[in-house]
Protein backbone atom coordinates (compact mmCIF):
# COMPACT_ATOMS: atom_id res chain seq x y z
CA UNK A 1 0.00 0.00 0.00
CA UNK A 2 1.33 3.43 -0.88
CA UNK A 3 1.99 6.16 1.64
CA UNK A 4 -0.67 8.33 0.00
CA UNK A 5 -3.33 5.62 0.37
CA UNK A 6 -2.36 5.00 3.97
CA UNK A 7 -2.51 8.71 4.74
CA UNK A 8 -5.95 9.02 3.13
CA UNK A 9 -7.22 6.05 5.09
CA UNK A 10 -5.89 7.47 8.37
CA UNK A 11 -7.40 10.89 7.66
CA UNK A 12 -10.75 9.33 6.79
CA UNK A 13 -10.77 7.32 10.02
CA UNK A 14 -9.85 10.39 12.05
CA UNK A 15 -12.77 12.25 10.45
CA UNK A 16 -15.17 9.42 11.24
CA UNK A 17 -13.92 9.20 14.84
CA UNK A 18 -14.73 12.84 15.64
CA UNK A 19 -18.16 12.93 17.29
CA UNK A 20 -20.67 15.28 15.76
CA UNK A 21 -21.41 18.22 18.02
CA UNK A 22 -24.85 19.48 18.90
CA UNK A 23 -25.35 23.20 18.70
CA UNK A 24 -27.24 26.24 17.56
CA UNK A 25 -26.76 27.76 14.13
CA UNK A 26 -27.94 30.83 12.29
CA UNK A 27 -28.54 31.62 8.65
CA UNK A 28 -28.65 35.39 8.31
CA UNK A 29 -29.57 37.52 5.32
CA UNK A 30 -27.43 40.66 5.47
CA UNK A 31 -29.69 42.56 3.05
CA UNK A 32 -33.14 41.96 4.54
CA UNK A 33 -32.12 41.27 8.13
CA UNK A 34 -34.11 38.02 8.17
CA UNK A 35 -32.64 35.09 10.07
CA UNK A 36 -33.14 31.43 10.75
CA UNK A 37 -32.01 30.23 14.18
CA UNK A 38 -32.21 26.51 14.87
CA UNK A 39 -30.44 23.67 16.58
CA UNK A 40 -29.17 20.28 15.53
CA UNK A 41 -27.44 17.27 17.03
CA UNK A 42 -24.99 17.70 14.13
CA UNK A 43 -24.75 21.46 13.83
CA UNK A 44 -22.16 21.60 11.05
CA UNK A 45 -24.07 19.01 9.03
CA UNK A 46 -27.25 21.08 9.33
CA UNK A 47 -25.50 24.19 8.06
CA UNK A 48 -23.99 22.23 5.18
CA UNK A 49 -27.47 20.94 4.27
CA UNK A 50 -28.87 24.50 4.09
CA UNK A 51 -26.02 25.66 1.85
CA UNK A 52 -26.34 22.60 -0.39
CA UNK A 53 -30.11 22.94 -0.78
CA UNK A 54 -29.86 26.64 -1.54
CA UNK A 55 -27.14 26.13 -4.12
CA UNK A 56 -29.28 23.44 -5.75
CA UNK A 57 -32.29 25.78 -5.81
CA UNK A 58 -34.36 23.31 -3.79
CA UNK A 59 -34.54 24.64 -0.22
CA UNK A 60 -37.56 23.68 1.90
CA UNK A 61 -38.14 27.30 3.01
CA UNK A 62 -39.65 29.18 0.05
CA UNK A 63 -38.92 32.66 1.47
CA UNK A 64 -35.29 31.79 2.19
CA UNK A 65 -34.85 30.38 -1.30
CA UNK A 66 -36.53 33.44 -2.85
CA UNK A 67 -34.19 35.78 -0.94
CA UNK A 68 -31.18 33.61 -1.92
CA UNK A 69 -32.13 33.96 -5.60
CA UNK A 70 -32.80 37.70 -5.27
CA UNK A 71 -29.71 38.69 -3.25
CA UNK A 72 -27.16 35.95 -3.93
CA UNK A 73 -24.94 33.78 -1.78
CA UNK A 74 -22.68 36.67 -0.75
CA UNK A 75 -25.60 38.24 1.11
CA UNK A 76 -25.88 35.34 3.56
CA UNK A 77 -23.94 34.33 6.65
CA UNK A 78 -24.00 30.73 7.88
CA UNK A 79 -22.62 30.35 11.39
CA UNK A 80 -22.50 28.13 14.43
CA UNK A 81 -23.43 30.46 17.28
CA UNK A 82 -23.24 28.04 20.22
CA UNK A 83 -22.51 24.42 21.06
CA UNK A 84 -23.82 22.07 23.71
CA UNK A 85 -21.00 21.59 26.19
CA UNK A 86 -20.70 17.86 26.94
CA UNK A 87 -20.99 17.00 30.61
CA UNK A 88 -20.50 13.81 32.54
CA UNK A 89 -23.41 14.07 35.00
CA UNK A 90 -25.68 11.02 34.65
CA UNK A 91 -28.83 13.16 34.43
CA UNK A 92 -27.44 15.47 31.72
CA UNK A 93 -29.92 15.72 28.84
CA UNK A 94 -28.14 17.04 25.73
CA UNK A 95 -31.41 17.33 23.76
CA UNK A 96 -32.99 19.47 26.49
CA UNK A 97 -29.85 21.59 26.72
CA UNK A 98 -30.02 22.16 22.95
CA UNK A 99 -33.69 23.23 23.19
CA UNK A 100 -32.80 25.77 25.87
CA UNK A 101 -29.87 27.15 23.87
CA UNK A 102 -32.06 27.55 20.77
CA UNK A 103 -34.69 29.42 22.81
CA UNK A 104 -32.04 31.75 24.25
CA UNK A 105 -30.53 32.49 20.85
CA UNK A 106 -33.94 33.18 19.33
CA UNK A 107 -34.39 35.88 21.96
CA UNK A 108 -30.91 37.24 21.21
CA UNK A 109 -31.23 37.19 17.43
CA UNK A 110 -34.65 38.32 16.16
CA UNK A 111 -35.94 35.63 13.82
CA UNK A 112 -39.72 35.52 14.22
CA UNK A 113 -42.49 36.76 11.96
CA UNK A 114 -41.29 39.10 9.23
CA UNK A 115 -37.79 38.97 10.72
CA UNK A 116 -37.34 35.26 10.21
CA UNK A 117 -37.42 32.17 8.07
CA UNK A 118 -39.43 29.13 9.02
CA UNK A 119 -37.29 26.16 7.90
Amino acid sequence: MTVERTTKRILKQQYLDVPSRAGVYAVRNLVTGRALVAGSANVQGALNRHVFELRQGKHRDAQLLEDWKAHGEASFVFEVVDRVKPRTEPDFDAARELELLVALWRLEMPCGGERGYGA
